[in-house]
Formats: structure tokens, sequence, C-alpha cells
């Protein structure tokens, strides 16, 4: 079986992950108290005894569900399960590709802490509360959705932002456009639209801001080769080096997530499981919406790791 490890974005986090692998595996509290001292906050707090509402503060939940998934990974690791050896790709979705380059070594968990924390506090700052909006679009193709959200502009910016899977597009933009695209998309034959629960227009021109920030804040860490290759958001094919790493990360700030596409080039690659890292199944239930021929696997908790590893 050729696997691919895949991580999860922002909307997979809930209150209470990662607290019972943290309780079990000393190599997944070691890597809590890792992100902890890197943000100089107790972020393991606000995960596990939080609010709703804190944890879904886009800088806590990115670091966060970043944490849960290289808690997964350590603990994966000490039972001998290394990445390279088990897996022939890695991805993941938004955030997750900051994972994904943690997992691989391409970042240091440190490292990857720091930067998620500033890149949620940079695309929150990129546009005023209020101004911008997200919206799912069900029952439109991508390429259909990008044309309506053209049309729905008017001299705003809207695009689509998140190809997930057939069916399922996110677009982000100015709110007012952002409502009269979910309007088109009806009138084209969209099952919903349906405003979505986010405090920033993600992965649109709107965050040019984040982007710079970022590129900034991404020259000044040192990225290794990662040991398996990278699905890059941007592109939807494999990277693996260094330098094109923190120029596609840059581009993925205000470029779409192409997650569909994404998962096309692993099955094409001769991948046939993906396995999700971290908190929820989200990626699990895009992936049998893009391709039923793939197996798939989620691991979150000591009890999927154990499942997980007698199969290996």
């Amino acid at each position: 079986m050729t696997r691919a490890l895949v991580f999860p974005g922002q909307g997979s986090q809930f209150v209470g992950m990662g607290k019972s692998l943290a309780e079990a595996e000393p190599a997944a509290r070691l890597v809590f108290e890792e992100v902890n001292d890197a943000l100089s906050q107790d972020l393991s707090q606000i995960m596990w005894n939080g609010t709703e509402e804190d944890l879904r503060l886009t800088e806590n939940a990115q670091p966060a569900l970043m944490a849960v998934s290289m808690a997964v990974v350590r603990t994966l690791e000490a039972g001998g399960a290394k990445i390279a050896d088990i897996a022939s790709h890695v991805a993941g979705h938004s955030l997750g590709e900051y994972s994904a380059l943690a997992a691989t070594g391409a970042f240091t968990v440190a490292d990857t802490a720091r930067l998620l924390k500033l890149r949620g506090q940079a695309m929150q700052r990129a546009v005023p509360v209020g101004e911008g909006a997200m919206a799912a679009i069900l029952g439109l193709s991508f390429e259909d959705v990008s044309a309506v959200a053209e049309q729905a502009a008017q001299g705003d910016t809207v695009c689509a932002a998140n190809d997930n899977a057939d069916g399922q597009v996110v677009i982000s933009g100015h709110k007012a456009a952002v409502e009269r695209a979910i309007d088109l998309a009806k009138e084209k034959g969209a099952k919903r639209g349906v405003l979505l629960p986010v405090s920033a227009p993600f992965h649109c021109p709107l965050m040019q801001p984040a982007a710079d920030e970022m590129k900034e804040a991404l020259a000044a860490v040192e990225i290794q080769r990662p040991c398996l290759p990278v699905i890059a958001n941007v592109l939807a094919v494999p990277i693996s080096e260094p330098e094109g790493i923190a120029n596609l990360l840059v581009q993925q700030i205000t470029g779409a997530v192409r997650w569909r596409e994404s998962v096309a080039s692993m099955a094409s690659l001769g991948i046939d499981q993906l396995v999700e890292i971290g908190a929820g199944k989200v990626l699990t239930g895009l992936a049998r919406r893009i391709d039923r021929s793939l197996s798939t696997v989620n691991i979150q908790d000591p009890a999927d790791i154990e499942a997980f590893a007698a199969t290996l």
C-alpha cells in the first residue's frame, strides 16, 4: 500500500483535541510543551479547557491544529513508525501545509508554531472585521464558481478560494461581493450558498498585506529539504526544494487552495491510502467525495495510533 499523510486546516479544531494523546504519550506531551514555550503562551490550556470562541481565533487555531498533528507524528515515530518509511508524500490543507512541512523536517516545531501564530495575526490584520466574508457554494464546479465570482465582483474583490471537492467550492472577498456571488450561484443552479463563520476573507487578494508579512517572516527561518515531497496547495504538484517552499507559502496566502486537484495528483502518483493526521475528519470526508478508490484513515488519539500501527 502506498500512503500519503494529509494534515487538516482551520475549521477542524475542537476544544479537547489532543488532550488524551498528551495524557497517554510522553512524545506528544513534549510537542505541546514545545509549542507553549515557542509562543510564550499556554496554548494547551486554551485547547483543552478554553472556550470554542477562544480556540476559533485564527492566531490560536492555526498553531493548535499543527500541535495536534505533530503530537500524532511524534507519537508514531516514538513507536518506530518513521514518516519517511510509512508514506511516499505529504500534503496539508492551507495551514496544514505548514504541519506537513514540520512533519517532514522542513521546519522545526517551534518555528512552525511562531510562523502560524504570526500568520493568523497577519491574516486578521489584513482586512477590518466585517469588511470581508467567505461562503461555501455547493453544487457547482470550480470553473462555474470562478465565473460567478467574476460576474459578482462589480469593482469589489471576490474569488474562488478553496477547491475542496467536486461541488464544494469556497469563495472569499468583500462581504457585499460574496453575498452577490451567493445569489448568482443559486441562479446558476447551486444547491446552496452558505456564509462561513470566519473572521477574515482567506485565500484572496485582500490578504496581500498578510502575504507581505509572511514573506518577511519566512525569509528569517531556516528551511530544510523535506524528507518526503510535499504536494503544494497552490500548484497541486510535489515540491521538495527549500528555496521554492517559502515562495509557495507566500503565494498560498492570496491564492486558491487546490485541494481537489491535490488529491487527484496524489492518486495519479500511485497513492492508494490517505492518512489524515490530526484533529477531525474533514479531509477524510473530502477524499471520499473526490476519489472513492482511495482508502482513508484518520489518526488523532491513542487508540487510532495503536490501530494504525497494527496495520504497518
